[in-house]
C-alpha cells in the first residue's frame, strides 16, 4: 500500500496488527525504514513516505477464568458495561449524579454497584439512594437482598458481578 500511495500520491492508510512479542523491536522499525528508506550508495532504497503510529493494548479486560480483571480499572469496566447492555459509546458521566449510576438509554437506567475491596449488595438501603426515574432498571452488584416480587414491580434486572460480567 505504501508503494501505491508513492506512484499515484493516493492516501491509503492501514492498520497492522502483531501478536507477537517482537512487534516493536522488528515489525515496527521495518516498516519505519520502509516510509523512510535504507540502505546506503548503490543499494540505497527510497523511502515511500507516510507516517507511522505504534499502539500496544492494554491489560485484557477479562482473566483465564473469564472473569472481569479488576486490574483494568473502574473506567473500563464502567465502560464494557455500558456497551455490553446498550451497544452504544458510554457516556462521560452526569456531573452531580451518584458514582454507580452508569446512565440512561431508552427508558432504562443503569447501575453499576462495584468497589474494589468490599462485597456490594442491592438492597433497600441501595435503592433509597437511586435518583434517576425510568421504566426500567439494570443494575450490577455483588448481591441481590431485594425480594424478587420487589424487582418485578419496579421492574429491576439484577445482574451478579463477575459472573454476569462476560464476553457477549
Amino acid at each position: 500500500m505504501l508503494n501505491l500511495n508513492k506512484e499515484d500520491g493516493g492516501n491509503r492508510r492501514f492498520i497492522l496488527v502483531e501478536m507477537e512479542d517482537y512487534a516493536e523491536s522488528i515489525t515496527a522499525e521495518r516498516v519505519k525504514r520502509v516510509m523512510q528508506g535504507y540502505g546506503e550508495g548503490s543499494k540505497a532504497v527510497a523511502g515511500t513516505g507516510g507516517d507511522f503510529t505504534y499502539y500496544t493494548l492494554g491489560p485484557c479486560l477479562f482473566d483465564e477464568e473469564h472473569n472481569l480483571n479488576e486490574a483494568v480499572g473502574l473506567e473500563r469496566m464502567r465502560q464494557y458495561i455500558w456497551y455490553s447492555e446498550t451497544r452504544s459509546p458510554y457516556p462521560a458521566p452526569v456531573a452531580g449524579s451518584d458514582a454507580y449510576f452508569l446512565g440512561s438509554l431508552h427508558h432504562t437506567a443503569y447501575y453499576f454497584v462495584y468497589e474494589p475491596d468490599q462485597i456490594t449488595n442491592l438492597d433497600y438501603d441501595f435503592l433509597a439512594t437511586v435518583t434517576h426515574k425510568a421504566e426500567q432498571y439494570v443494575m450490577y452488584a455483588d448481591n441481590c437482598l431485594l425480594p424478587k416480587e420487589l424487582l418485578q414491580k419496579y421492574n429491576i434486572v439484577f445482574k451478579k458481578i463477575p459472573r454476569d460480567i462476560s464476553r457477549f
